[in-house]
């Protein structure tokens, strides 16, 4: 069973989430509601999401990202936590 473990983090390791690459995302791709007012960072109402994501072996760059509003984003975790569990 170990070993099963071992082999199964191996094929899928679980990388680290990249402020570059979140960085790149937003040139790329700006807040679909505009930055808010006195920030180029914050966009009220919407996240940056992982399209496949880093739980389910989902690569961590700017393609595979995507705006979300929050609560879309909420809903999809709940999908995404069961994808988690079975690594």
């Amino acid at each position: 069973m170990i070993l099963a473990l071992l082999l199964a983090a191996a094929l899928c390791p679980h990388p680290h989430r990249s402020t570059a690459a979140r960085n790149a995302f937003r040139v790329q791709r700006p807040c679909p509601g505009g930055p808010d007012k006195g920030s180029h960072l914050r966009c009220r109402g919407y996240v940056i999401d992982h399209i496949v994501p880093l739980a389910c072996c989902g690569p961590d760059v700017p393609a595979n990202m995507q705006w979300q509003t929050t609560a879309a984003a909420k809903a999809k975790d709940r999908v995404e936590l069961k994808c988690g569990a079975r690594r």
